[in-house]
């Protein structure tokens, strides 16, 4: 699967990304990750890529040109048969969960669209944005990190990611629970002591205890994935 940064700051999207578990897929080819710096789409001398809003306004907005620009090179890259989701990073957008990180990692390729400063231009979105994709009810000073965020959700469901399937098939959110409490030695720690079970050998018991687990987690943390 290939994703398409489009940012002011590569170098920031690019660290993040080459580390840990994504980092190795991206050395192992499951994933691919390109960054591009929409400066270089700017025709303006300074390689500006922002200016003050019609009508007036707090801060600069990211114009549409260069965006635009680094969209069609990225467009053109790509399989013509290829299935493409354009996503911009977006406090107005959707709430990225689980259920939405499964959903992308079917397409062949994400374009990812970083905005900065006070947004983008609105004809952006109408040109060619397919979804807007939001990590929570705040903001932060740019999408890259944001980028990075959904970037490591889709991709970990993507074949070849994980060493199983078990490893995201059970994790919180997956399967409509919140994961078990897990244990590792040692078998006793500052008084608290690892639950029997999990040391009887008893797989059966294992597992019942872990769905319970599950189910007390779930209803303690977040008991609206129950209702």
């Amino acid at each position: 699967m290939r994703f398409e940064i489009m940012t002011l700051f590569p170098e920031l999207v690019d660290y993040v990304l080459s580390v840990s578990i994504i980092g190795r897929a991206r050395a192992s080819g499951a994933i691919s990750v390109t960054t591009h710096n929409i400066r270089d789409y700017s025709e303006d001398k300074h390689r500006r890529v922002d200016d003050t809003p019609y009508g007036g306004g707090m801060g600069m907005l990211m114009a549409a040109p260069p965006i635009a620009a680094c969209h069609d090179a990225i467009m053109d890259r790509l399989p013509k048969d290829a299935s493409v989701r354009t996503i911009y990073m977006s406090p107005q957008g959707s709430l990225l969960n689980q259920k939405t990180a499964r959903r992308l990692a079917k397409y062949d390729a994400l374009i990812i669209l970083c905005g900065h400063y006070e947004g983008i231009d609105e004809r952006v979105i109408e040109e060619f944005v397919d979804e807007e994709i939001s990590i929570g009810d705040y903001v932060v000073t740019g999408g890259e990190l944001p980028a990075c965020i959904l970037v490591d959700a889709v991709a970990r469901n993507v074949p070849g990611v994980l060493s199983s399937e078990e490893c995201f098939e059970l994790e919180s959110h997956s399967a409509g629970l919140l994961e078990y409490a897990q244990y590792t030695r040692p078998p006793v720690f500052r008084g608290r002591a690892v639950p029997y079970v999990l040391l009887s050998g008893d797989h059966a018991a294992i597992e019942r205890f872990r769905r319970e687990s599950a189910v007390r987690r779930t209803k303690r943390k977040r008991p609206d994935l129950i209702l």
